[in-house]
């Protein structure tokens, strides 16, 4: 059984070859999903966006290539590539492609933790 899915095993990758900018369009793909983590792969086109929402677990995102704009509790935070942001459970966010940029998105969730 593989955990980790979308993604060959034993490979070395880049992980911004798993993911095309396409026009005019937010692109996704999941690499984990379980109730203890989220692991997702973006791609935005310039001036697209996610709005404002929140999320149970924390949220860390690592910019990969190009530069995003990360609004979290208001604050707007521009993350440009290697570099990474942890937005806090609970905290309404949102995600706008300043130009167009890749990125991963690793969410921890708390009932992962639970025994």
């Amino acid at each position: 059984m593989k955990f980790i899915k979308n993604i060959d095993h034993e490979t070395v990758v880049k992980l911004t070859d798993l993911v095309s900018v396409q026009p005019g369009q937010v692109v996704s793909k999941t690499l984990a999903q379980n109730k203890a983590v989220s692991v997702t792969l973006f791609a935005f086109d310039q001036g697209e966006e996610i709005g404002t929402h929140d999320s149970t677990g924390d949220a860390m995102v690592t910019v990969l290539e190009g530069t995003g704009r990360f609004t979290v509790g208001g604050t707007p935070h521009l993350v440009k590539a290697g570099e990474t942001l942890v937005m806090p459970a609970g905290v309404p966010h949102a995600v706008y492609g300043e130009e167009a940029f890749k990125w991963l998105l690793t969410v921890v969730f708390p009932n992962g933790f639970e025994s």
